[in-house]
């Protein structure tokens, strides 16, 4: 677990868990079979997004294609379509994306949308050229510019959040697991009746977990680095800081789980709730902005949430503690809140 689990989570799931959609199945019904509707085909393919799967001679054939899996997305040139964009009156394309996965068809649809809009500009360009100052048509100039993740890499943005889902896994969960399959063998029976103080106990089961917590984020770095070439915009002091201090939340949460669980199948349930409600209201894959009034005030109490944004900012903006005060001042309240918890209902047998 130590060694293996964080090697397989920040080198497989970066590339399994991406929203990144490419190789998009295009099938291209093309009722023009003129030189403008192979250019339009031939640019929507160069745009490495899609692949041409299926050529059919009508809508009906592509549907074919649609419902055995073969194509994700129909383009439908109609005829004419060369001859009305020379005419200057106008040509449409129609574009009908299978939305059995929504997000797959909607990104999909944008996708062409863009390169249509895009080869538009580039027919208008050609057809109606720039005369002097009297017949320029005014038009609005887009430069953009994307901050923090300039090439949109969707790794950038996951591997910092992984290494906050290992940290939970190796200093939350794992504690909480060991500390019960010590009960059920008996050892911790004999501990409870030893002169060994309830704080002294807790603190000798979750200081190796600390040290194990630090190594862990450490090789995370390493990986992140040596993988994908991802090192943090801010200080590796500051995110250390907040290691720290989650990681001191996350193992009081651990003990907690562990006092009031008698077995390790009851151990081994309780973490699988907890994980499971952490990760979907963690902003781990979908953002905590676009949940429900509701969602939003529960994730507000999930640390997970905190500490992954303490990560992405530091890690992609650079973002100091002073610039992360509110997620410190949360870590900071859940650590107190859950160690104070997990001291108060450890119960030793005098």
């Amino acid at each position: 677990m130590i060694f293996m689990f964080p090697f397989m989570v920040l080198l497989v799931f970066p590339w399994a868990a991406s929203y990144e959609i490419k190789n998009l199945n295009l099938s291209v019904v093309d009722n023009d079979h003129s030189t403008y509707s192979q250019k339009l085909t031939q640019k929507i393919i160069s745009s490495n997004y899609f692949k041409l799967t299926d050529i059919s001679p009508n809508y009906n054939k592509a549907m074919k294609s649609i419902e055995r899996n073969q194509s994700d997305i129909i383009l439908e040139i109609p005829p004419h379509f060369e001859k009305d964009l020379v005419n200057r009156r106008g040509g449409k394309v129609m574009i009908s994306a299978n939305a059995v996965n929504g997000m797959k068809g909607g990104i999909g649809m944008t996708y062409l949308v863009s390169i249509v809009s895009d080869f538009n500009a580039g027919i208008i360009e050609r057809l109606m050229p720039i005369k002097g100052d009297v017949s320029s048509v005014p038009t609005i100039q887009l430069d953009t510019q994307y901050r923090f993740n300039p090439h949109l890499n969707y790794r950038v943005f996951m591997v910092p959040a992984l290494m906050v889902m290992i940290l939970t896994m190796m200093c939350g969960f794992l504690p909480a697991v060991s500390i019960v399959f010590e009960k059920e063998l008996g050892t911790m029976e004999q501990i409870n009746v030893s002169p060994v103080p309830k704080i002294t106990f807790i603190l000798a089961k979750l200081i190796p977990f600390w040290i194990i917590g630090i190594f862990v984020i450490s090789v995370g770095f390493l990986i992140a680095w040596a993988v994908y070439g991802l090192i943090p915009a801010g200080h590796f002091a500051a995110i250390y800081l907040f290691a720290a201090i989650y990681i001191f939340a996350v193992s009081g949460l651990g003990i907690v789980i562990s006092n009031y669980a008698s077995t390790l199948q009851q151990a081994m349930f309780i973490v699988f709730f907890f994980m499971m409600l952490f990760i979907m209201l963690s902003g781990l894959y979908t953002p905590i902005d676009s949940m429900p009034e509701w969602a939003k005030w529960v994730a507000a109490f999930n640390p997970l949430k905190h500490f992954m944004e303490v990560m992405r900012s530091i890690y992609l903006k650079g973002s100091n503690p002073l610039q992360l005060a509110k997620p410190l001042i949360a870590l900071v309240g859940f650590a107190a809140f859950f160690n104070s918890w997990a001291v108060v209902s450890y119960h030793k047998k005098n």
